[in-house]
């Protein structure tokens, strides 16, 4: 891995986090449960997440990129966000991710917010 690190938001697909680590161990991962940010409102996912230079992983499409862009506007860090529509099959939400982490440094997403697929 390239160090990219990711931070799954707590409505994020527990089969996509399981997924995600049996296909890339060696990926740093974390939910936002296991960081003790459970039932925590997004500004403050978002703020931990670049503190810990972790790009978030959600499927919170709306308030999520809402709070991400307030972020942006505001000239705060943001290490990255990544928007998986529910409708995407976890399969393929699972390769992308990997693929992502695999080819992708952590200053690339500085900034971004993107919807998968890609």
């Amino acid at each position: 891995m390239r160090g990219l690190r990711f931070l799954f938001d707590e409505d994020c697909n527990g089969r996509i986090v399981r997924g995600v680590r049996r296909r890339a161990p060696a990926l740093n991962t974390a939910t936002v449960l296991e960081a003790g940010l459970g039932e925590t409102a997004d500004d403050a996912v978002l703020e931990r997440a670049a503190v810990e230079n972790r790009v978030v992983i959600s499927h919170d499409c709306s308030t999520m990129r809402a709070r991400a862009e307030d972020r942006l506007r505001a000239e705060r860090p943001m290490a990255g966000l990544i928007l998986v529509p529910q409708d995407i099959r976890v399969g393929n939400v699972i390769e992308e991710l990997v693929l992502i982490a695999e080819t992708t440094a952590p200053e690339e997403w500085q900034g971004k917010i993107v919807f998968l697929p890609l």
